[in-house]
């Protein structure tokens, strides 16, 4: 990108800068030939040592690779490279280990086919920083802490060239994924927050995590404020809902997202989304009651599938309705008919046809739905439903 700066392709965009000290490297792939290739790649551009790796944040693949430069260095003859990350990513990895089965089924139902090969290997830093760390002085190299996506994620700033590394902080062309339906909050005025300090740099150059390189301080200033000005418009219509006393559903129903705030082609709906940000916000200031009376103190799901089936006079007639909204083309509004039944015993003809309908009703939503999370996990949940199985315990041995 400029002299001593290039961007290795990762697991998303992995980045170097050459110091006097040595190379500074953010990121090193999922291991395997993925960390091959990058090794390789930066041997073809510059033979000095790898003095710093840096992980961009906590999130499982994206360092897999450390091991083998670590290898790498030692055969060279080269020093151990400093290993540096947020004081947040000790925090994280403990907290991935500690529910690794469970992350596995979460990457499984997001991921379906793929899900099992995230590699969970997690190598901890030797050293940790608080807010902002200079790596080095020739060229000046700083490392930010800027939590977005993560709480751990960080930035690299190279004030004499302008150049802006942000790792998750600024999404490719989508708005950022704030709610994503399976994972921790990530509040949303604090990546608001965030996107506000970098606009603060007035950088030139702006390296995201996936896709090209941005130049241009105009179009970096316009991408990051209108960036700021959604999340921002999201908190104030939902706090002003909530306000009024709406739950989750109705702010989700009356809600509309103006073309004048959300219009611009790096704020798609590709992967994050409007509506997983609106229940993000709703998480951050509310508990999970969803406001029916129902839930408070739920009967075992076992003894509810057995009376609300018996409790259906013609469970044929509630698949029919069902049949006849998704030729319509309404499978979600058919999927809330269709539960009806679909929730039953096991026991029961109709409960297996009904999930056999469900699977079909899935498949068709992930084909309408532009968020890639949601796509998988329609998918996936309708590749199960096809199987007969609705349960998720068990996925991973």
């Amino acid at each position: 990108m400029t002299d001593g700066v290039w961007m290795l392709a990762a697991q998303g965009n992995a980045f170097a800068v050459e110091t006097v000290e040595g190379v500074v490297l953010v990121d090193t792939g999922r291991g395997g030939k993925m960390t091959e290739r990058m090794i390789a790649e930066l041997r073809r551009l510059t033979d000095a040592p790898v003095w710093a790796i840096c992980y961009s944040h906590g999130h499982v693949g994206y360092n897999v690779g450390v091991p083998q430069w670590l290898e790498h260095n030692a055969q060279r003859g080269d020093a151990p490279p400093r290993v540096i990350a947020h004081r947040n990513l000790p925090i994280r990895y403990a907290r991935y280990r500690e529910t690794e089965g469970y992350q596995a089924i979460l990457n499984e139902m997001q991921f379906p086919g793929i899900g099992a090969l995230f590699d969970p290997l997690k190598i901890d830093p030797t050293e940790t920083f608080d807010d902002h760390l200079v790596l080095s002085e020739s060229p000046r190299v700083e490392l930010l802490w800027t939590p977005s996506e993560t709480d751990d994620a960080i930035s690299v700033w190279l004030p004499e060239s302008r150049t802006l590394y942000t790792g998750p902080a600024v999404p490719a062309d989508f708005i950022p994924n704030v709610g994503t339906p399976q994972r921790s909050l990530r509040l949303t005025s604090r990546w608001a927050d965030t996107l506000d300090r970098l606009i603060g740099l007035r950088p030139e150059i702006l390296v995201i995590e996936f896709g090209p390189f941005v130049t241009g301080e105009d179009l970096i200033h316009e991408r990051l404020t209108t960036t700021v000005n959604a999340l921002r418009w999201l908190r104030r219509e939902v706090v002003d809902r909530l306000n009024r006393g709406l739950s989750e559903r109705d702010i989700l129903a009356e809600l509309d997202y103006p073309d004048e705030v959300f219009g611009y082609p790096w704020l798609t709906w590709a992967y994050g989304s409007p509506d997983y940000i609106v229940r993000d916000i709703v998480r951050e200031e509310s508990g999970w009651w969803d406001r029916n009376p129902t839930t408070l103190h739920p009967s075992p799901p076992a003894d509810v599938a057995r009376a609300t089936f018996d409790a259906i006079a013609d469970p044929d007639a509630v698949i029919a309705q069902a049949e006849a909204l998704m030729a319509e083309g309404n499978p979600q509004l058919a999927m809330h008919v269709i539960d009806l039944v679909a929730l039953g015993p096991d026991d029961e003809p109709a409960v297996t046809r009904a999930r056999a309908i469900k699977s079909d009703l899935c498949r068709a939503r992930s084909k309408q739905i532009d968020p890639l999370p949601s796509k998988g996990l329609y998918k996936s949940s309708g590749i199960r439903l096809k199987q007969g199985i609705v349960s998720w315990e068990g996925v991973v041995e």
